[in-house]
């Protein structure tokens, strides 16, 4: 169950940032990368609830994009956002990451 919260919160969060970008921006990138990995995030959540195949891995996935688009520019760019969505990744990253790991 706490699998299931973790990718719907992801989810929710992700795809809410996607869509709080646009609105503040007018940023297109921002709506389709967060609505994206947010449904990545919600489709593999719902997968795990169903006890469905590939779950927790479209969750990683979602987990993995997410930290390859945003680490850098937090490294680089240093700001909040950028840095907020390098730390959902890695909470993602571990979570995920950890339960993959387990089932092999």
């Amino acid at each position: 169950m706490a699998l299931v919260n973790t990718s719907f919160v992801l989810a929710a969060l992700t795809a809410g940032g996607g869509i709080m970008g646009y609105i503040k921006t007018r940023s297109l990138p921002s709506i389709i990368a967060g609505c994206s990995v947010g449904a990545l995030y919600g489709l593999g959540g719902y997968r795990i609830q169903n006890n469905q195949p590939y779950g927790v891995e479209l969750s990683l996935l979602a987990s993995i994009v997410l930290g390859g688009s945003s680490i850098p520019r937090a490294i680089r760019l240093r700001k909040p956002v950028p840095i907020l969505l390098g730390i959902l990744s890695a909470f993602g990253l571990y979570t995920f990451g950890g339960e993959f790991r387990k089932s092999l």
